[in-house]
């Protein structure tokens, strides 16, 4: 009986307490990578341009979950992204078509997997995954990086080519004389 009494006495306590709580209604600065599909992507380079950053990726891809969860999870990577590119997920499976202009990239059914005529592009007909593809901002290829990347080296290349260093210098020139002193507490 005193069991039920205490907890009836505790119920509307937790009541009054978690009624102090209210919804925040208002909108929160979004965390981590804002991601664009590649068509999104495609529009908002029209009327404002930007280099772009895409994630050509698959579902069954572990080092593509990997980089998911550390790499575009690391504060610096996100922010300067964020301020700087705009960023892509591209499932290189993807069975809709994508429309680009007046461009067309299907689906091309292989055995048990296929793959986007777009992730054959963007990958120089090289596909592995994850593959980071830098685009400029007239949406031309600047280069595909294939691979798994630590959040360190790959803010390294974000900035790389963010900065256009990539027209100025070689990468190993610039992680060893430039990225340092840009960036001295990565």
């Amino acid at each position: 009986m005193k069991r039920l009494l205490s907890s009836l006495l505790i119920f509307p306590v937790m009541l009054v307490f978690l009624a102090g709580f209210k919804a925040d209604t208002g909108k929160k600065p979004a965390e981590g990578i804002q991601w664009l599909t590649i068509e999104e992507a495609f529009a908002k380079i029209q009327k404002e341009p930007r280099k772009v950053l895409i994630d050509v990726y698959t579902d069954w891809c572990g080092w593509c979950k990997v980089m998911d969860r550390e790499t575009f999870r690391d504060k610096a990577v996100t922010d300067y992204i964020n301020r700087k590119y705009y960023a892509v997920k591209l499932d290189a499976e993807q069975k809709e078509t994508i429309k680009l202009g007046d461009k067309q990239f299907k689906y091309l059914a292989q055995g048990g997997r296929g793959i986007n005529e777009i992730a054959l592009a963007l990958t120089n007909n090289q596909p592995s995954y994850p593959t980071t593809v830098f685009l400029d901002d007239h949406f031309n290829m600047i280069q595909p990086l294939p691979g798994y990347l630590k959040a360190k080296e790959f803010h390294q290349i974000i900035t790389f080519f963010g900065e256009d260093y990539h027209k100025k210098q070689d990468f190993e020139s610039y992680k060893v004389k430039t990225y340092g002193t840009l960036y001295p507490s990565k």
